[in-house]
């Protein structure tokens, strides 16, 4: 951002600061009305109605000092320490990843697979929590467990739950199946790590700001997704449904992962651009 003698109107500052990030972001518009609007601590709507006044000095100042982080490649929920999902706002920080519009595919199938009446969930690897949040909100009368191997991410969690007023969730500490020992759920989702080691991928979209034990699982990036295959049905009732998130192109190889571990009614289910994104198998 060039050196202003005043500072600009509202109007000006968000066509110079669009103007300087647009190299670095392909939605560099809604990205600079994002952080004014963090800044000024008002709604997206306020920059618009009040284009013709001036920001003070001090809000001036870290304005700039954000955008200069987005330039350099953060993300915009690192710098806001906030991310919607599902309609709600999520705290997320560098030690969770940041929720994306694919794993709400991963809620949705959740929830079609889901009988009336009380039953019991499982998300593994909850990080910031969208995923067990997502459901419990939409299920209060279930039981959500949620666990993760990250005390700092568990932590952040914790705090969402709490700002949200979810109650129906347990948040446990450790790897994968660990904490539930011999527990058995009416379904088990997850959003594990599926990119594989040494993808040019990591080093774009702001992956490099993301905790990498949370991407990364093996040569090629199914490590995680065959462990909770060959470990779920000790956890899963009759009849249960294990519902994973994977890459673009893993979809095949998933269901094989799947089939090899005796699940059946296996099925893929696609994001909004066509892509498969999740992939679910029944306990016979």
């Amino acid at each position: 951002m060039p050196t202003f003698s005043i500072i600009p109107t509202i109007s000006d500052l968000l066509a110079e600061a669009t103007a300087k990030l647009a190299p670095h972001s392909d939605s560099a518009r809604l990205d600079t009305e994002l952080l004014l609007a963090f800044v000024l601590d008002k709604p997206r709507s306020y920059l618009y109605a009040h284009a013709d006044e001036k920001p003070d000095a001090e809000r001036f100042d870290i304005f700039v000092g954000l955008v200069q982080r987005r330039c350099q490649g953060e993300p915009l929920a690192y710098i806001t320490g906030r991310r919607e999902f599902w309609s709600m706002e999520l705290v997320v920080n560098r030690h969770t990843l940041i929720p994306r519009p694919e794993t709400e595919v991963l809620v949705q199938q959740s929830l079609a697979c889901l009988d009336p009446g009380p039953r019991s969930v499982l998300d593994l690897g909850t990080g910031s929590g969208a995923i067990a949040l997502a459901l419990a909100g939409e299920r209060p009368e279930d039981r959500v467990v949620a666990t993760d191997i990250s005390a700092e991410a568990l932590a952040v969690a914790r705090f969402n739950a709490s700002r949200l007023g979810i109650s129906n969730i347990e948040f446990l500490a450790g790897s994968w199946f660990e904490p539930v020992a011999a527990r058995r759920f009416d379904l088990i989702a997850s959003n594990p790590p599926y990119v594989a080691d040494g993808d040019p991928h990591l080093e774009l979209n702001g992956l490099p700001y993301e905790p990498v034990t949370a991407l990364v699982a093996g040569e090629d990036g199914l490590d995680c997704i065959r462990d909770l295959a060959r470990l779920a049905p000790a956890h899963l009732n009759q009849g249960g449904y294990l519902l994973l998130e994977h890459g673009y192109d893993q979809a095949e190889r998933v269901a094989s992962i799947l089939a090899e571990q005796g699940f059946t009614d296996i099925q893929h289910h696609s994001d909004l651009a066509g892509i498969p994104r999740v992939s679910s198998g029944k306990l016979a």
